[in-house]
């Protein structure tokens, strides 16, 4: 016999949603997540397992159909779904997408009435009709995945989520971000259009040769890297951001090396200078990762949807 009373609150993984007060949390931590993704995170566990198409969202989130762009507005409202979920679409926990039709809720959701006790023994699990091909990984990687929240909470709270930093026009912030990406290949094409003079800058040091060859190989395995980034951003490749989030953590290990770079140049400045130059270097990594949540390596007019 089906429930005909409103659902007050979602259970699905660690977080709960209170469709009365439109907040999300994560182990009864409060997530930020605005009202149209929202929105769109309720009508998604509404359907458990099923299509929810682009149409159907963009006739829910603009029943007057003033919004033109509906696309880029559903795809940011997703995007903003995962960002809060720790999700990610190449190996999605809980929101699977369907290219070019629309969307699947695919964790097991626990839906709660407002008279029922919200205690697990007596909700009501809906897990329905999720396929037999992506349930099981769902699931498995639901369990995997519930011991890292610990971790992922508290990496969350040092680093900037996209509800906290300020909103910017689009030119801006792609320029920044590609203006930080050509300086980082000075560094490398100037270190090795200079190794000479570094050897000699080195000389002194205990592993003189070894800081030389790890100046090498790092300056050559990031020349392509920078590539990759500067094009993927310029040519707003389909699904840059996520690409650039991924390899931000690898990327900051050898930015936080290379913010070094200045003593290179002590033949040519002081001390004090370069000790200067090394601190603000210090922060790049984070400075790019932060321009990357506010809409480096996308496009345009899906930033403008995000902003609306």
């Amino acid at each position: 016999m089906t429930d005909s009373r409103p659902v007050r609150l979602y259970r699905f993984g660690a977080f709960e949603a209170d469709a009365t007060t439109g907040e999300l949390r994560r182990q009864g931590v409060l997530v930020k997540l605005n009202a149209q993704p929202f929105q769109v995170l309720l009508m998604l566990m509404d359907r458990p397992g099923q299509l929810l198409t682009r149409e159907e969202i963009s006739r829910e989130l603009w029943p007057d159909g003033t919004f033109v762009d509906y696309e880029h507005g559903v795809n940011s409202a997703v995007n903003r779904i995962r960002e809060a979920l720790g999700d990610s679409a190449s190996k999605p926990r809980f929101v699977v997408t369907l290219a070019r039709r629309g969307y699947r809720f695919v964790a097991p959701v626990e839906r709660i009435a407002p008279s029922e006790d919200p205690s697990p023994s007596e909700s009501v699990e809906s897990v329905e009709s999720v396929p037999a091909s992506e349930s099981p990984s769902s699931v498995a990687s639901e369990q995997r995945a519930v011991p890292m929240e610990p971790e992922r909470k508290l990496f969350d709270r040092i680093l900037a989520s996209p509800e906290e930093l300020p909103k910017a026009s689009f030119p801006v912030v792609q320029t920044l971000f590609v203006l930080m990406q050509f300086m980082y290949l000075g560094f490398y094409v100037g270190a090795l259009a200079n190794l000479a003079e570094i050897e000699d800058l080195f000389a002194p040091l205990p592993k003189a040769t070894h800081a030389l060859t790890v100046l090498i190989v790092t300056a050559a395995i990031l020349i392509p890297v920078r590539a990759f980034v500067l094009t993927a951003v310029l040519f707003h490749a389909p699904g840059a951001r996520e690409k650039l989030l991924k390899i931000w953590p690898f990327l900051l290990a050898l930015d936080e090396l290379w913010s070094l770079s200045p003593f290179l140049l002590l033949h040519h400045i002081n001390f004090g200078l370069a000790l200067a130059c090394t601190t603000l270097l210090v922060y790049s990594p984070f400075a790019q990762r932060s321009l990357v949540l506010m809409g480096a390596g996308g496009v345009e007019d899906e930033i403008s949807a995000a902003a609306r």
